[in-house]
């Protein structure tokens, strides 16, 4: 397979490579990887995505010019992307649009009120939402960052998940904002993908793969054991812990769809939150812990274990312990619209991306 050299030579991330074929990075990496195989219609947006033939990317030939296709039968030319960066009021539903981007960013969340940070290229940047200006975040060896990254509960560290060019496995690495330091390596096992801080900074929560097991583990920031707090069969990720640090907010297909649930931060007592027949992804609790937000997908779109880009999707509210469950918005978006925890410290709005595909 010859898709990572594909997608390196292109200058694409696996997240931006992933979204184009509406899948998750997850799975992505795994094709690139080596660990699945790449279905027959996936593998024809693949070389439409990288301008090459099907067979130069299996091997079968060192030609990397594609065949000529009849363009009413081949697959369709891969749109380019839209990134609109919204504001959402939890309360009335309403949506103010900060900034459009002509590329993909994903997963934006405040540093304060006056600024907001994201995820763009591999890269973290950061936007001042009155002014529209950014600039990146120097970040040293972590260039290939996915949309997995939080701020320390001070706000003077940022912790990203990047994958070293070593064998491309996210692992998690704890950076200086004031005064910058270069980063830090907490996680030397990979996949691990970081999703929570502990509201008394000692502890990092993420998702990782251990045997090929996707599970809610933590380890302390300062680096040391990791601790495996789930064990239910399937994936269990996005913990994010509670602003008091009693439970860890998390998503599992324990019931057979993807839904949010609730535990001990010692992984004790896990209660689900969710029961509204959708796929529900990262519980995201509010600064004051009275609202939580997430992200859901139509059942019938997508499987219970993935999260897409560019599909239907919805934020909901409920309250922490599951009540008053309710749509806020409806839009177009999905992986990368609300990754990670994008409250505002009013605790009433929260950023997200909703996109838009242009054809050629």
């Amino acid at each position: 397979m010859r898709i990572r050299e594909l997608r390196i030579k292109h200058g694409y991330t696996q997240n931006y490579a992933a979204s184009c074929l509406h899948i998750c990075q997850n799975t992505y990496s795994r094709y690139e990887n080596g660990k699945r195989q790449i279905p027959t219609h996936l593998l024809l947006s693949l070389a439409d995505l990288y301008h090459t033939s099907t067979d130069y990317i299996l091997g079968l030939t060192d030609n990397p010019i594609p065949h000529l296709r009849n363009p009413t039968k081949g697959a369709s030319p891969m749109p380019k992307i839209t990134s609109i960066l919204c504001l959402l009021d939890i309360q009335t539903g309403e949506v103010t649009e900060l900034k459009r981007f002509p590329r993909l960013m994903e997963a934006p969340f405040f540093r304060g009120e006056n600024e907001l940070l994201y995820n763009a290229g591999g890269r973290v940047f950061r936007l001042n939402p009155a002014t529209g200006e950014t600039d990146e975040i120097p970040t040293g060896e972590c260039i290939h960052c996915n949309n997995d990254h939080v701020l320390s509960p001070d706000g003077t560290m940022l912790a990203v998940s990047h994958s070293p060019e070593t064998d491309w496995q996210s692992r998690i690495y704890i950076l200086g904002l004031d005064p910058v330091t270069p980063p830090r390596l907490v996680t030397p096992l990979g996949p691990s993908y970081l999703h929570g801080w502990s509201p008394d900074g000692k502890t990092l929560a993420y998702c990782a793969s251990r045997g090929g097991e996707y599970d809610v583990y933590t380890i302390p920031a300062s680096g040391g054991e990791e601790t495996r707090l789930t064990d239910a069969p399937g994936l269990n990720d996005g913990p994010e812990y509670s602003p008091d640090g009693k439970y860890i907010y998390f998503n599992s297909v324990r019931s057979g769809l993807m839904d949010c649930w609730r535990m001990d931060a010692d992984g004790r007592n896990p209660v689900r939150l969710t029961d509204n027949g959708r796929n529900n992804w990262f519980p995201h609790i509010s600064p004051d812990g009275t609202v939580i937000a997430y992200i859901s997908y139509d059942p019938a779109e997508v499987r219970p274990d993935d999260h897409p880009a560019n599909k239907n999707v919805e934020i909901r509210r409920m309250n922490p312990d599951g009540t008053d469950d309710r749509t806020v918005v409806k839009f177009f978006g999905g992986q990368g619209s609300l990754n990670v925890n994008s409250w505002m410290p009013d605790s009433r709005r929260l950023a997200f991306v909703k996109y838009e595909l242009i054809e050629e």
